[in-house]
């Protein structure tokens, strides 16, 4: 029996069977728009690790160029340099075509992101009211941007920042910093992604506040426990110092400053109607 043949009207209640279905095809669906796309970002392989990958490791990246002239602005020297203090090489036989393969999926998933999210919606929208469900566009709008800004937040600012720290520091003149392959894309993805899924807090807050989990209120008294997570998060994807976690909280602080004005809209629409059925 086909995925069509077995969908049902959101107006009728489905199994627990028919949810596990329906979830399979939209799980197949995503893959698939993955592979896709990660097999064009196989194919323009120069573009994706000699422009992209490597971007944050060439002293021209547009990150140093801004902080150089910030620094020499105000009187110092600080992210201006030739050239990073360290090589990349790959140690195993099958180094460059294992992250050949790994880069090219996850530069697919970052591709694919509207419409693994587009997916996502497809599945949760049944049970969503009428009005609810025609706000798809916005939906998928909304989390896509905030992905992509995440993603390049994480590329342009937390990434150059570990690159130069984690680059250049030396417990002795004796160690050479030599990175493998695998280490430094690591990085880059990590950094990333990350910052991909952290810029997601509205929408998390979204849907959580929907099914009842988290209120305004909640999220405001214990902002200062956000706090502290947050910079923990930072320490975690920065290199240790505080500049560096400063920056990367701020974004994420007024994240979760808007993730309370929406989780505060939510629940006034939600009152008004329960007054209005009242």
């Amino acid at each position: 029996m086909t995925a069509k043949s077995k969908k049902i009207g959101p107006e009728k209640e489905m199994s627990f069977l028919d949810h596990l279905e329906e979830l399979r095809w939209h799980l197949i669906k995503s893959t698939m728009a993955i592979m896709i796309l990660a097999t064009v970002a196989f194919i323009f392989k120069d573009i994706i690790f000699d422009v992209i990958i490597f971007g944050p490791k060439k002293a021209d990246f547009p990150t140093y160029r801004f902080l150089c002239k910030s620094a020499q602005a105000i009187g110092f020297d600080s992210f201006c340099f030739s050239e990073l203090p360290f090589r990349v090489q790959s140690r195993t036989m099958a180094g460059q075509f294992s992250a050949h393969i790994w880069t090219s999926i996850t530069a697919g998933f970052i591709l694919a992101f509207p419409y693994v999210i587009y997916e996502f919606w497809k599945f949760v929208s049944p049970g969503l009211h009428k009005n609810e469900r025609s706000n798809a566009r916005g939906f998928i709008i909304v989390a896509s941007l905030l992905f992509f800004l995440g993603v390049l937040f994480g590329y342009y600012v937390v990434t150059p920042l570990s690159i130069n720290f984690l680059g250049t520091y030396q417990v002795s003149e004796q160690v050479f910093n030599d990175f493998d392959l695998s280490s430094y894309i690591g990085l880059v993805r990590a950094c990333a992604l990350s910052s991909g899924l952290i810029f997601q807090l509205p929408i998390i807050i979204f849907f959580l506040t929907k099914i009842g989990l988290v209120t305004p209120q909640f999220l405001r008294k214990y902002r200062k426990f956000a706090l502290v997570i947050v910079l923990i998060v930072s320490a975690v994807i920065t290199p240790p110092d505080i500049a560096s976690q400063v920056i990367v909280a701020i974004p994420v602080l007024i994240l979760y400053e808007v993730s309370i004005f929406i989780s505060a809209r939510i629940i006034k629409k939600q009152n008004k109607k329960a007054k209005a059925h009242g």
